[in-house]
């Protein structure tokens, strides 16, 4: 597993992978994760957050949710073969500077791409748990016990919901209302893991807490105001995030509060297109605040841009 330090910038670590050769390259990351048709989540999600924080997406698709806006019905899987050869191809061409995992579908899957991670080790690997509870129970534990034994020895940084990652890393704590974060990340590190992101941690005062913790100590908390609104997507927008905000060289407490920041206003900005869950509005940053003066298309923010943005809103 990359060695990864609370104030460790992405540029300096020893990394196999050369910087962008032209000037003016965004930074490269693999996203191993699934289509998500809604556009809320999956490799949509991770798109629109990756640019949005000036970095660019180098997709491995590895199957399609079967899902609308409603429900989750299914996932059809892509061959565990056709997902490595399609990320060996890619990081042999461009530069990778990190990797970010979500979704990839089945054991076989976890298996390609922990392999992948073993060949590059000095890429940081950022790897999401989503809520999986429309699945079968027994595809669940399957998926889990290989994410836990393949992939989670090499992850850097694992980001999920606290009622998520509670269920499965510490399923003595279910009946319990919440468990604390250090007792999550506590059990992560058993596992390999160096720092956890938990999202969704209850707050007084109809708040929403979000903490990177280390098994030691609870690095940084953001809390926002709760939005009433049920979301598909907001957990791969902030790993996305935060990927990209590493890759670009921002410390891991630094990043992970931009991408914090930077979900709580594609949720605030958040819309619903169909007839069930909003979507998180991960291209906030570019409304014009009159529209009817703005003829032409902004353009893309530069990180520095996103920042000035983030720190005007109020937390």
């Amino acid at each position: 597993m990359t060695g990864l330090t609370a104030s460790e910038t992405s540029h300096e670590r020893d990394n196999d992978a050369s910087p962008p050769e032209a000037e003016g390259s965004l930074a490269c990351i693999v996203s191993f994760n699934a289509v998500d048709p809604t556009g809320s989540g999956g490799l949509s999600g991770d798109a629109l957050a990756l640019g949005s924080v000036g970095a660019h997406l180098l997709p491995v698709v590895t199957g399609a949710y079967l899902r609308d806006s409603r429900e989750t019905v299914g996932h059809a899987p892509l061959e565990a073969a056709a997902i490595a050869e399609q990320a060996r191809l890619i990081a042999e061409d461009m530069p990778v500077l990190a990797v970010k995992v979500g979704f990839v579908g089945s054991p076989e899957a976890v298996a390609a791409v922990a392999s992948f991670a073993s060949d590059y080790p000095d890429l940081p690997v950022i790897t999401y748990m989503p809520d999986l509870s429309w699945w079968d129970e027994h595809e669940i534990d399957d998926y889990h016990d290989a994410v836990r034994e393949l992939l989670l020895p090499q992850t850097a940084v694992l980001v999920g919901n606290n009622t998520t990652l509670r269920h499965w890393l510490l399923p003595e704590s279910a009946s319990r209302r919440h468990a604390d974060a250090t007792d999550l990340a506590r059990a992560a590190a058993e596992l390999g893991v160096s720092y956890l992101l938990v999202t969704g941690l209850p707050r007084p005062s109809e708040r929403i807490g979000n903490a990177l913790v280390s098994p030691q100590a609870e690095l940084c908390m953001q809390e926002f105001e709760r939005i009433e609104a049920d979301f598909l997507g907001a957990g791969d927008t902030v790993s996305a995030a935060l990927t990209g905000l590493l890759a670009l060289g921002s410390d891991l407490t630094e990043a992970t509060v931009e991408a914090l920041q930077y979900l709580d206003q594609a949720l605030d900005h958040g819309f619903c297109p169909g007839m069930g869950r909003a979507v998180p509005d991960r291209l906030f940053w570019a409304e014009a605040d009159d529209p009817s003066t703005t003829s032409a298309a902004p353009e893309a923010p530069t990180p520095d841009d996103l920042t000035q943005v983030l720190h005007e809103t109020k937390h």
